[in-house]
């Protein structure tokens, strides 16, 4: 009898287009919780990945050092890591750093990974915030050092990720060791892309971060359009440009989800042209002044920072993204299969409509809000 994967792939081609598994699982009052449901819904989608990435991002990981940058670095020499040790030394008051932990576990040459907690010193801020302060250190890191890269530089969160499946990427970084109240996760499929341990997914900076299912053919013009803004673009995957890109239009220009998810998934110029005359007017500036960060080819995209999970995907939806929520949970995924595996039952279910977001905001009240739209 033939496999299911002669049947789906008669051609045997290599490439698997609609591959790629994201999962969010975010407690909206807050409350931490361990990795396990987040580790046995990725599971639960292990054909959708190949084994070549998988990753983590977990929210409220270092209460003890909550007030200081945790930087999670890749290193692939020695020579970078000491390039790295010494830019670091001359910008940052370092509180804490050591060798992450890890456990041998069935992933691809691990490189050295290190963890340090560290505080902008002020003396060198001059103009800047700390955030500004904090991204140019990232991209000169990323850029001068050769091969060191940051993949995770905000305050009381952590991206863990590499080269394996999302469970074996749990396994080696230990991640029953962590508790968080969000947790978005990643399995992926590379294409177009190199599969190595910087091009994993989440890609983040600073306290954001983005999981993407999909293929952005827009990347070359994303990608001119973010650096003129200081973001330098290193991980050789498409998706690097969301993470830059959010930030970007929601911390440094303050733009709410719902006006970003019109400039990612913009309508075409026709249905602009159809629109009533106070929306066709937002939509035409939104597409003259940020044509360059629109978001073209097929994707579904979790993102996250402090407080707040958004899904998305693009206009015509050709990514799954399903939601649902239970109690004070918001679940995001690719499959249903996998929410209901941690939450057979379901308060709520729905299908979001392409180009619309989803977001779950924590409250401090404590009092939930949750943005959705069409209910199944």
């Amino acid at each position: 009898m033939r496999n299911l994967t002669s049947l789906n792939n008669p051609f045997n081609d290599d490439k698997d287009f609609a591959g790629c598994s994201i999962f969010g699982m975010m407690n909206l009052e807050g409350k931490r919780f361990s990795s396990r449901d987040p580790v046995r819904a990725i599971a639960n989608m292990h054909e959708r990945g190949n084994g070549l990435g998988g990753g983590f991002a977990v929210y409220g990981i270092y209460p003890d050092f909550k007030d200081y940058y945790a930087f999670h670095i890749m290193y692939l020499s020695r020579d970078a890591k000491e390039k790295t040790d010494r830019i670091l030394a001359g910008s940052f008051n370092i509180i804490y750093d050591e060798e992450m932990q890890t456990r041998p576990a069935n992933v691809r040459d691990p490189p050295l990974v290190w963890r340090y907690f560290v505080q902008p010193k002020q003396r060198r801020l001059e103009n800047q915030t700390e955030d500004d302060y904090v991204t140019e250190r990232v991209m000169r890191i990323n850029t001068e050092t050769g091969k060191a890269f940051v993949f995770s530089s905000g305050k009381n969160m952590g991206v863990f990720k590499g080269v394996g499946y999302p469970e074996d990427i749990a396994d080696f970084f230990c991640l029953e060791d962590y508790q968080g109240y969000l947790w978005t996760v990643h399995g992926r499929f590379p294409t177009n892309t190199p599969g190595w341990w910087g091009g994993a997914h989440p890609f983040n900076i600073l306290d954001w971060t983005v999981v993407h299912n999909g293929e952005l053919s827009s990347y070359g013009i994303n990608r001119r359009y973010l650096e003129m803004y200081g973001y330098k673009c290193t991980m050789q995957t498409d998706t690097e440009v969301l993470a830059y890109a959010v930030d970007l239009l929601m911390r440094r220009q303050h733009l709410p989800i719902e006006i970003v998810a019109k400039i990612f998934a913009a309508p075409l110029w026709s249905e602009i042209d159809a629109m009533e005359s106070e929306q066709q007017r937002l939509h035409r500036v939104l597409r003259q002044t940020y044509g360059s960060l629109l978001m073209n080819g097929p994707f579904s995209i979790v993102v996250a920072h402090h407080g707040e999970m958004i899904g998305l995907t693009d206009r015509i939806k050709l990514r799954p993204l399903v939601a649902g929520t239970r109690g004070d949970f918001l679940y995001l995924s690719s499959e249903e299969a996998a929410m209901r595996l941690v939450s057979p039952t379901l308060d709520k279910f729905w299908h979001p409509r392409g180009g619309e977001p989803v977001v779950g905001r924590l409250r401090s009240e404590p009092k939930v809000e949750v943005l959705a739209s069409v209910e199944a």
